[in-house]
C-alpha cells in the first residue's frame, strides 16, 4: 500500500524533528542546520531535573509529593509528573526538561496505543523515569510506537473522525490527519523548549 501523498510531508517532518531532538539530548553530535556536526554532551541527571526558577513543575519521587502549586503526581511507579486538577494554575508554572520530556513521551506512547494498540492505556498507567537515560529511552520508545502506528494508513483512515481515541485531547472529535499534524506541532515546540533549556543550563554559571 502506498503512503497517501498528504501524509508524506507530515511523516518527513516528524522524522526530522524526532532525530534532531534525540541528537540534542543524547549526542554525541547533532547537525548545526547547515550540515556541520556540533558536539553535544549527553544530558545528565542533574540537568534533566534542573529547576532554573523557583516553583518549577517537574517529575518527582512519589514519596516527596507534588511540587509548588501542583496537587498530584501523574503516572505509575516511583516517579510522577507534577499536575493539578482543573482549573490549572495561572500563570502556568515553568516546567523542567524532565516535565516536558515526560509529557511528550507520554503523549506519543498513549496516542500510539489509542491508534493501533489496546486503546485502553491511560496516564495512570504511564511510568515516568527519574533519570536522564531512562527518559531518553522512553522518548525513543514513544516516538517509535507512534511512527509504527502511522504505517499503512490510507486516505480513509486519515479522514476518519475519532480514528485515534486518545482521551486527553480532541482526538475523538477530529479527523485523524489533524491529529497527525498536531502531534508534529507538539514535538516541534517541546523540542525547541528543551533545546533552549539545555543551552541555558550550559551557560548558567557564566551569568553575573
Amino acid at each position: 500500500m502506498s503512503t497517501p501523498s498528504r501524509l508524506v510531508p507530515l511523516l518527513e517532518q516528524f522524522d526530522f524533528a524526532y532525530e534532531r531532538l534525540l541528537a540534542r539530548l543524547a549526542g554525541p553530535h547533532m547537525d548545526s542546520g547547515n550540515g556541520t556536526p556540533v558536539e553535544v554532551p549527553p544530558m545528565t541527571d542533574e540537568e534533566y531535573l534542573w529547576e532554573p526558577v523557583p516553583g518549577c513543575w517537574s517529575v518527582r519521587r512519589r514519596t516527596d509529593g507534588p511540587g509548588a502549586r501542583a496537587t498530584l503526581l501523574i503516572g505509575a511507579g516511583e516517579w510522577g509528573r507534577d499536575s493539578a486538577a482543573p482549573p490549572h494554575p495561572v500563570p502556568p508554572p515553568f516546567t523542567t526538561i524532565a516535565w516536558r520530556l515526560s509529557h511528550l513521551s507520554e503523549l506519543l506512547t498513549l496516542r500510539a496505543d489509542h491508534t493501533a494498540g489496546t486503546r485502553a492505556r491511560t496516564r495512570d498507567d504511564y511510568r515516568t523515569s527519574g533519570d536522564a537515560a531512562g527518559a531518553v529511552a522512553e522518548f525513543t520508545a514513544g516516538a517509535t510506537a507512534w511512527r509504527k502506528a502511522l504505517s499503512g494508513l490510507d486516505d480513509t483512515a486519515l479522514d476518519t473522525v475519532g480514528y485515534c481515541t486518545y482521551p486527553h485531547g480532541s482526538d475523538p472529535e477530529d479527523p485523524f490527519v489533524d491529529i497527525v499534524w498536531w502531534v508534529n506541532q507538539e514535538l516541534l515546540h517541546h523540542a525547541a523548549e528543551i533545546a533552549l533549556l539545555r543551552d541555558l543550563y550550559r551557560y548558567r554559571e557564566t551569568r553575573r
